[in-house]
């Protein structure tokens, strides 16, 4: 039975077939926001398959409405959500249903990729960083603003300060530039404390794991870092060979 994953985010979507050998086909990208969405999302979908599975962090209505969609092709339709323990992972959370299922997925690849443990860095709307151990136990996470977020926030509250432009500098002489080295130094220095303070709690430094939109600007500072941009749906994978689908 063919199976499509589905990782609805903030800003996109993204969808891949899964493989019978659980591997991921190529992966599709649509930016939900723009017009034209419904008839991409149309265009790119088979005309009839088995299943979908579907990982969302965007608005319920969004939401809805993706699932309306899926089911004019899909026969089954399951949603993934986080829960206390699968494959392996541990969920710090006392309430795993509150641990976004982005980062939940993100997690179950991590442990696949990085058993010897892994910190993950989601770069989208916003920043999340979480903890794994090479037990598969999450040890907790933070959660603040993206670069680009940021940039958008000053944007606001002061127009004269651009939204975007710029690049990366120690010092800047200039305020595009400023403004870039600031918000996006505010995100490397939270990877960079996180990264000490993992390796201070599990006696070495763990796998660091960047995935999201946004993760490409922050490479050139981690040339030890794994790019995995598809880690979220990698995670989907796993969720849904292990059986853990409900129906919406």
């Amino acid at each position: 039975m063919k199976r499509w994953l589905f990782d609805l985010g903030n800003s996109r979507l993204k969808c891949v077939r899964l493989h019978a050998d659980g591997s991921l086909g190529e992966v599709s990208a649509l930016a939900h926001g723009e017009h034209g969405f419904s008839e991409a999302l149309d265009a790119l979908l088979p005309a009839r398959a088995g299943s979908a599975c579907l990982a969302s962090v965007a608005s319920p209505q969004l939401t809805a409405t993706v699932v309306e969609t899926l089911a004019t092709r899909f026969q089954r339709i399951s949603l993934a959500r986080s829960v206390a323990q699968l494959v392996g992972v541990r969920i710090a959370y006392a309430q795993p249903a509150r641990l976004g299922v982005d980062r939940f997925l993100a997690l179950l690849a991590a442990h696949a990729r990085s058993p010897g443990g892994a910190l993950v860095v989601g770069v989208g709307t916003a920043m999340t960083l979480d903890l794994l151990d090479a037990a598969g136990q999450h040890r907790g996470g933070r959660i603040g603003p993206s670069p680009a977020l940021m940039r958008q926030a000053l944007h606001t509250a002061a127009a004269h300060l651009p939204a975007q432009g710029g690049r990366y500098r120690e010092f800047a002489d200039d305020t595009d530039d400023a403004l870039a080295s600031g918000c996006e130094g505010a995100a490397l220095g939270l990877v960079e404390r996180s990264l000490q303070q993992a390796a201070a709690l599990l006696g070495k430094t763990p796998q660091l794991l960047l995935h999201g939109g946004g993760a490409e600007a922050l490479l050139p500072h981690f040339p030890q870092a794994l790019h995995v941009p598809s880690l979220v749906l990698e995670g989907l994978a796993l969720w849904s060979q292990a059986g853990q689908a409900p129906s919406p």
